[in-house]
């Protein structure tokens, strides 16, 4: 069948991407869905920073690719093997498939699987190779899911399904951002009772670790970052304390947990400035393979601090996502707040020079529901 989306030809070109126009939207062929796959219509997709950093280079990938990665649609077909899904049915995309049977699927989240990783980097789906072809060449999925188009197919194991009252657009940032942001909170950071959690950059990833802080009630909630407008929305979803770095730091600001969401070394060493005695610092950004950060490695061992990585917020998001709805659902999570804008697919470069500039949470794009042709 043909489908319509965002390929990536090249990476690193130049801003703006208004005018470069790295992200191409072309039609393509998409294979019908084969054993243990699902051919899923997309109805919303979230622009991620994890989407930016392959346009511009900082995490390599196979090219051409076609983008996008956090996204919610509804069931077309199922291929063999697939009986508990059904056409019609929404379901929400993961980006880190898990197979169930490596030793990392064993732990409960806190490794991402093995195969999924490297499938992903491979730019396959788990299930083996590639769905999508323009002009008989290949086209490389991102992340196995491939969200900027309006149709994709996906392997079961990256797909979770919801209830239909989560709608599309609630359900595609349940997929990462609130995965991601919401999982390093509850699965890596733990906080208890009367514990402080502060969160270090409050982009789309950042801000759902806020508010999943805000919904548990078990202590202050603080927001950092260096852009005002994100600071005074903090507040307006519940924040206690908001701050830019420079200040936190000056005034001596410090949490048994903080979450680093900006995705650079210099965010790492602020979060870990800001951990107190016995803290963790629980880092979910995605810095440049080449950046370096610069602790103090008696202040470890002295403070008894502990630095967690989190991928995918140490989520399985079969586990995880059924919860996170029903925070939603209990109005406890209010997941529309992170999203700026609307978009069409046709506006997705300028969209990208809007992420870059850092003053967006989360743009969704919303696509036609024609049929395929």
């Amino acid at each position: 069948m043909k489908t319509i989306g965002a390929v990536l030809e090249e990476t690193g070109l130049p801003r703006p991407y208004a005018r470069s126009r790295p992200l191409r939207i072309v039609e393509l062929e998409l294979d019908e869905p084969g054993a243990g796959e699902v051919l899923v219509r997309i109805e919303a997709a979230g622009l991620c920073h994890s989407d930016l950093s392959v346009v511009d280079g900082t995490r390599p990938r196979p090219m051409p690719m076609l983008l996008g990665h956090e996204a919610a649609g509804t069931v077309v077909r199922v291929g063999d093997g697939v009986d508990d899904l059904a056409a019609g049915q929404r379901v929400v995309m993961s980006f880190l498939p898990r197979c169930g049977a490596c030793p990392a699927c064993d732990t409960g989240g806190r490794l991402p699987c093995s195969l999924g990783t490297a499938s992903n980097s491979r730019g396959e789906l788990l299930t083996g190779g590639r769905r999508l072809h323009r002009d008989g060449r290949p086209v490389h999925h991102h992340l196995g899911v491939s969200a900027f188009a309006d149709h994709a197919v996906l392997d079961r194991r990256s797909l979770v399904a919801v209830d239909d009252d989560v709608p599309a657009h609630v359900a595609a940032l349940l997929g990462c951002a609130v995965l991601t942001g919401g999982g390093a909170v509850v699965n890596a950071g733990r906080p208890r009772d009367g514990d402080t959690v502060l969160v270090v950059g409050l982009g789309g990833v950042g801000m759902a670790a806020l508010i999943t802080a805000v919904s548990l009630g078990r202590g202050k909630v603080v927001g950092v970052d260096a852009v005002p407008g994100k600071l005074e929305q903090a507040l307006a979803l519940g924040a206690d304390e908001v701050y830019q770095p420079a200040e936190a730091l000056a005034a001596g600001v410090r949490a048994p947990v903080v979450v680093e969401a900006a995705g650079s070394a210099r965010a790492v060493e602020t979060a870990f400035a800001l951990t107190g005695v016995g803290g963790t610092t629980v880092t979910v950004g995605l810095p440049a393979p080449t950046d370096t950060s610069s602790i103090t490695p008696l202040v470890l061992t002295a403070e008894a601090r502990t630095i967690v990585g989190s991928y995918l917020g140490s989520a399985v998001p079969s586990r995880d996502v059924p919860v996170f709805a029903q925070l939603w659902r209990e109005g406890r999570l209010p997941v529309e707040s992170l999203i700026s804008s609307t978009i069409a697919l046709a506006d997705i470069n300028s969209a990208m020079d809007d992420l870059a500039g850092g003053t967006t949470i989360r743009q969704i794009i919303t696509f036609d529901q024609e049929p395929s042709r």
